[in-house]
């Protein structure tokens, strides 16, 4: 099983490392995505290695999607493979994990109309 996170700098530490660590001791393959392959840094200093770019990634070959909170959903949901990507998991009715300010990504992608979802009422202001 292969899991995808989704993130770019300024990610909320705790809710890309936790579920990556998380995910490899249950034995799944995390692949790390963002913009570019440079490494992504957390609002606290911790720094991930990017594995693949946004461009690189075939959403078919994933079975979890992960979209950390911070300030990185931002950047993301700017991003019109991003939105691809979240919106071929919805399609395909795969898990997705959106923490924090992650929706923000899955709003921007149109895929939160007519659902619930827990989340900050800031949030559901910047769409």
């Amino acid at each position: 099983m292969k899991a995808l996170i989704i993130s770019a700098d300024n990610f909320e530490d705790s809710e890309l490392l936790v579920p990556y660590y998380r995910l490899k001791e249950a034995g799944v393959e995390v692949t790390v995505d963002s913009m570019n392959r440079k490494a992504i840094l957390g609002k606290h200093g911790y720094e991930v290695a990017v594995d693949k770019t946004l461009d690189d990634i075939n959403p078919e070959d994933y079975a979890i999607l992960v979209l950390p909170g911070g300030k990185a959903p931002e950047l993301v949901r700017k991003d019109s493979k991003a939105l691809e990507i979240a919106r071929s998991f919805f399609v395909c009715n795969k898990p997705v994990a959106a923490i924090c300010h992650g929706p923000q990504i899955l709003i921007s992608a149109g895929l939160l109309q007519g659902r619930r979802a827990t989340c900050s009422k800031k949030q559901w202001l910047m769409n």
